[in-house]
């Protein structure tokens, strides 16, 4: 396993390594949750990633607490970087999991360094920041409060339900700041979630979450992703999608066609030839050109949801995470001498 000589981008920052040999523990927990998985624990030496130019992402910055996602879905574009560590792109990002341990601490530093200046920092945009491992760490609350110390605007994607955890957190960073939240779910079709996302919360657990952050005044929007050609794409499948994501109260719903990069690719057409064989070769038609399903593909896909999401009442949004601002509560004032007696109701 490659540790040393671990760099984002070595010519840039001069650094050897991320972290060292000596910096690294590994554990394995015999309980049911976590059977099967390995941690590998690191003390990270930077937690701020600048996202590469080239990026078609519309964001600069991301914070990932984690490498590697027990969520196993097939089709997930992050697995590419566990070839970084020499660990395996398959069942090995599914296993072995990366878990950065002193990244609350080290991201309160480096939110008050006099080099910062308050850019939006993208979380979940890697693996999931909120993934089964999140239970055990509790990595997220001292994130969360740094981001809203510092007044640190921000925006977290996730398929987890454990978000729900850190509401109250993320009510008190949206007084201060601008929080954008969006849950990923690309389809309502039971079997194949179970076949293509088996470690990940029910698409209706995931709408749950949606629901409960928006009755608690924080707008979240769905990233419908992804749209996943001959298998998740029929008009009654994003139909059916659509319209459960309208009935969560999602604030906007953004379709996003599948993309099979290098790693990511391999792993999933090994999947759909032992369960889908007859789709493979119009996999490799579709997906010649590359990483991308062609432009009229997308084009299709995302014509056709934004009718949908205009049908159900819910707006398409630009491709990023809807930022929201809780107005701060107000401050009495007068304050009452005399203690005061706290009740449920």
């Amino acid at each position: 396993m490659r540790w040393d000589n671990l760099v984002d981008n070595p010519a840039a920052t001069g650094d050897t390594a991320l972290f060292g040999t000596s910096a690294v523990t590994t554990r394995t927990f015999d309980t049911p949750e976590f059977r099967g998985i390995t941690f590998h624990e690191i003390r990270a030496r930077s937690i701020l990633n600048r996202v590469p130019g080239a990026s078609r992402m519309p964001f600069e910055w991301t914070v990932n607490p984690y490498r590697g996602c027990t969520h196993a879905c097939v089709y997930c574009f992050a697995r590419k970087t566990h070839s970084y560590l020499d660990l395996d792109t398959g069942i090995g990002f599914d296993s072995q999991i990366v878990v950065k341990i002193n990244a609350p601490e080290l991201l309160s530093r480096q939110l008050g360094s006099r080099q910062w200046h308050g850019a939006h920092i993208a979380m979940g945009t890697n693996v999931d920041c909120y993934q089964r491992a999140e239970g055990r760490y509790r990595l997220m609350p001292g994130i969360l409060t740094a981001l809203r110390d510092h007044a640190n605007p921000f925006s977290i994607l996730t398929k987890g339900t454990l978000i729900l955890r850190d509401l109250e957190l993320l009510r008190q960073a949206a007084e201060v700041t601008e929080v954008g939240v969006s849950v990923s779910v690309g389809f309502v079709d039971q079997q194949l979630w179970r076949t293509v996302e088996p470690g990940t919360p029910s698409p209706e657990r995931r709408l749950d979450v949606v629901r409960t952050l928006t009755d608690h005044g924080i707008g979240c929007g769905v990233l419908m992703a992804p749209v996943i050609p001959f298998l998740g794409d029929h008009p009654d499948q994003l139909r059916a999608t659509v319209r459960a994501i309208a009935a969560s109260g999602a604030t906007s719903v953004t379709p996003l066609v599948l993309h099979l990069r290098p790693g990511a690719r391999e792993w999933f057409m090994a999947w759909l030839r032992e369960h889908h064989p007859h789709l493979v070769a119009r996999y490799e038609r579709l997906y010649a050109e590359g990483s991308y399903a062609p432009k009229w593909y997308q084009r299709r896909i995302t014509r056709h949801v934004h009718e949908l999401a205009t049908e159900f009442g819910i707006g398409p949004s630009s491709g990023r995470t809807m930022p929201r601002r809780i107005p701060a509560r107000p401050v009495p004032d007068t304050v009452s001498p005399e203690p005061t007696q706290l009740t449920l109701l």
